[in-house]
C-alpha cells in the first residue's frame, strides 16, 4: 500500500477467477513449506505510457486478470493448515488484491536514475514486509499499477510458500499474454503433486506462524549493476582459462565466443585446458566474481568461512524430470564454501571451479538426498546473512522477464520491492538488451558497496552502475 505523499490509492478491490476452479485443494510441497517464513515474493515491470488512458487500463487489466486467475486458480485461494499440520491452498476462488495508485510526479527518469535504486520503486508494491505465512488469512497474490507522468509501473505480489521464480514468471507472462489480446495461453502449469517434493513430514510453527529469518531494520544500500553479453564472455573466458584476453587476441576470440566456438581459440592459457562436461558457465563465473569481490570489500580475516547460497531450479534435475511449467517451488539451496583467505589467495577460475562443481553435483540423486534430510529434520527456508560473510544469489538471468508486453512494447526495465533483502543478497535479472547480457541487483551494507564500487577486479566488467 502507497505511504508516501506522492503516491494516491485510486482504488482497490478483489479480482475472482472468471471460472470456478476444478482444484479443491494442493498440498504445499517439501520445497513450498520452507518458504512460510518467507516475504512475498515483489517484481514488475517498467512501461511506457499505454495508448489509452489510465482508467481504461485498469479495466483491461482487471478483465485478464481475472481471465488469467483462472488458469491458475490457487493463486485466487487461502492457505489453511489441517488438524495433522498439513498446510494446503484451498483453491476456493476468494481473489486477489488490485489496486491503482497515481503518481503524477515521479517519471521514468526517476525510476532509471543512475545511483541508488530510488526509494519511490518501494512504493509500488503492496504487501510490504508480509510473511507468506500470512496467506492462511490474506490473498496469496495481488497486482498493483502504478501511473507515472511518464509511463506505469505493474507490480506483481505473489505469496512465496505458492510459487518459485519460475511459476511466478509463468503467471506474470500469462497475464501480459492475455492482456495483449490471446485467446488461448501458450503454456499451461501443471498443478501434479505425485512427485518426490510431496511429503507426509510436518513443520510446526508456534502460534501465530514463523517470524523471518533476518534483521529487517539494518542499513543497507541496493544498486543494480549491468555486465553487456561482451563482459560476461571476457569473464566466462577467464574462469574456465585462467588468464585475460590480450589485445592481439581480444577480437578473434570475442567473435568465436559469440558465435559458442571459443574453446577452439588459440591463446595463451596457463596451461588450464577444460573439456566440455568441465565447462564452467557466463553465469558461474560470474558469481564467482561477485563473491571475490564482495569479500574483499567486507575486509574479513582469512580465516573466516565465506558462503555463497544459489537457489536451484529442481525441475530438470530429477529423473524423471518434472514437466518444465510444474506449479510450486521446486527449488533447493545449494550452498559453497570457502575461507576468505582462500578465496582471495586464489584465482577466479578455483573460485568459478568450486561453484561449478557443486551445481553440476546437485543430481536427481542429491535432490532426493535433500528432500530426505528435509524430513528427517523440517525447518525453514535459511534467508539471511546471521555471520557477516554470506551471499544469497536469487532470480535467474533464464526468466523472461522481459517478455511481459502487455500490447504496447516491452518494458523498460525489471525492479522488485523490499521482499527478502538483506546484506549480501544478489538477485540475477537478463539485461534489457538481451544476447546473455546480466543485471544484478546488488543488496548490501553501505560499506561493502562501497568497496565493491571502488573493486577494479569487478569494475572492469560493468558497463552500467545504475
Amino acid at each position: 500500500m502507497p505511504s508516501s505523499p506522492s503516491f494516491t490509492l485510486v482504488s482497490r478491490c478483489t479480482v475472482s477467477p472468471d471460472q470456478k476452479s476444478d482444484i479443491k485443494t494442493l498440498k504445499l510441497s517439501v520445497s513450498d513449506i520452507p518458504m512460510l517464513s518467507c516475504q512475498y515474493i515483489q517484481k514488475g515491470v517498467l512501461l511506457t505510457s499505454p495508448p489509452y488512458s489510465f482508467d481504461d487500463l485498469v479495466c483491461f487489466l482487471k478483465q485478464s486478470l481475472s481471465t488469467t486467475l483462472s488458469y491458475f486458480p490457487p493463486l485466487a485461494g487461502r492457505l489453511t493448515t489441517d488438524p495433522d499440520g498439513h498446510v494446503h491452498i484451498n483453491c476456493n476462488d476468494a481473489g486477489i488484491d488490485f489496486l491503482a495508485v497515481k503518481s503524477p510526479n515521479i517519471s521514468i527518469h526517476n525510476v532509471l536514475v543512475p545511483g541508488d535504486v530510488s526509494d519511490c520503486v518501494k512504493q509500488f508494491f503492496t504487501f510490504d514486509k508480509t510473511l507468506s505465512y500470512s496467506g492462511h488469512f490474506k490473498p496469496l497474490a495481488a497486482v498493483q499499477v502504478t501511473e507515472l507522468a511518464d509511463g506505469v509501473f505493474i507490480g506483481c505480489i505473489v505469496n512465496h510458500a505458492v510459487t518459485d521464480g519460475t511459476s511466478f514468471w509463468h503467471f506474470f507472462n500469462t497475464f501480459a499474454e492475455i492482456t495483449k489480446g490471446a485467446l488461448k495461453i501458450s503454456k499451461s502449469p501443471d498443478f501434479g503433486r505425485n512427485t518426490v517434493f510431496n511429503s507426509q513430514a510436518v513443520l510446526k510453527f508456534p502460534p501465530g506462524g514463523p517470524t523471518v529469518t533476518f534483521a529487517g531494520d539494518e542499513p543497507l544500500r541496493e544498486r543494480i549493476l549491468h555486465f553487456s553479453r561482451e563482459a560476461i564472455l571476457k569473464l566466462k573466458y577467464r574462469a574456465n582459462y585462467g588468464c585475460l584476453l590480450t589485445k592481439q587476441t581480444n577480437s578473434e576470440v570475442l567473435g568465436k565466443l559469440c558465435n559458442d566456438s571459443w574453446k577452439s581459440v588459440n591463446v595463451e592459457t596457463n596451461g588450464k585446458v577444460r573439456n566440455s562436461n568441465d565447462e564452467i558457465s557466463s553465469f558461474q563465473s560470474l558469481c564467482a566474481q561477485l563473491w571475490r569481490s564482495v569479500t574483499r570489500a567486507r575486509k574479513l580475516e582469512p580465516t573466516k568461512t565465506t558462503t555463497f547460497r544459489m537457489a536451484v531450479n529442481c525441475r530438470h534435475r530429477l529423473d524423471p524430470k518434472l514437466e518444465p511449467y510444474y506449479f510450486g517451488n521446486a527449488i533447493q539451496s545449494i550452498p559453497t564454501f570457502a575461507s576468505a583467505g582462500e578465496l582471495l589467495g586464489k584465482d577466479l577460475s578455483w573460485a568459478a571451479d568450486i561453484l561449478h562443481k557443486n551445481v553440476v553435483a546437485h543430481n536427481n540423486d542429491t535432490v532426493r538426498k535433500g528432500v530426505a534430510d528435509w524430513e528427517k529434520q523440517p525447518r525453514l527456508f535459511p534467508l539471511g546473512n546471521a555471520d557477516g560473510a554470506s551471499i544469497t544469489m536469487g532470480s535467474s538471468p533464464r526468466f523472461p522477464m522481459y517478455n511481459n508486453d502487455f500490447g504496447w512494447g516491452r518494458p523498460l526495465a525489471v525492479r522488485s520491492g523490499r521482499a527478502n533483502k538483506f546484506d549480501g543478497k544478489i538477485s540475477a535479472f537478463p539485461g534489457r538488451d538481451g544476447n546473455g547480457s546480466v543485471d544484478l541487483e546488488v543488496v548490501l551494507a553501505p560499506d561493502t558497496m562501497l568497496g565493491v564500487e571502488n573493486d577494479p577486479e569487478i569494475m572492469q566488467y560493468v558497463s552500467e552502475f545504475l
